[in-house]
């Protein structure tokens, strides 16, 4: 794996695991080129948007959880499948983001949800 591969991994992971914490304004200002996309259906495009809706999100759900389960790269795309619990005790969905990269900057990202099972 190239150094630039291992750098874009590191970005996607530690941009979502700011955002888990909080950390909403530093995790969009070193990782995200805000004139970008998201595909998520449930809301409008552009990443302000996409912010705004974390941070509704985390207002609801202060104690959410990401655990990390794989980081994978492939040219300008990675991956990341992690586990996101969203209240202490409960079961968790598996998620993962796909994050297209122009240069150090998240500019797409597309992420599915499901229930975790068992």
């Amino acid at each position: 794996m190239t150094d630039y591969a291992q750098t874009r991994k590191d970005a996607a992971v530690q941009f979502l695991k700011l955002v888990v914490t909080g950390r909403f304004d530093e995790a969009y200002q070193k990782h995200v080129d805000l004139q970008g996309k998201h595909h998520n259906p449930f809301f409008p495009a552009g990443f302000p948007t996409l912010q705004k809706a974390m941070i509704e999100n985390h207002v609801q759900f202060p104690n959410n959880k990401l655990t990390v389960k794989h980081a994978l790269s492939d040219g300008e795309l990675v991956a990341v499948h992690s586990h996101i619990v969203l209240c202490p005790g409960g079961k968790g969905v598996a998620a993962v983001h796909v994050f297209r990269f122009e240069g150090d900057r998240i500019c797409r990202d597309v992420g599915y949800r499901t229930a975790r099972a068992g």
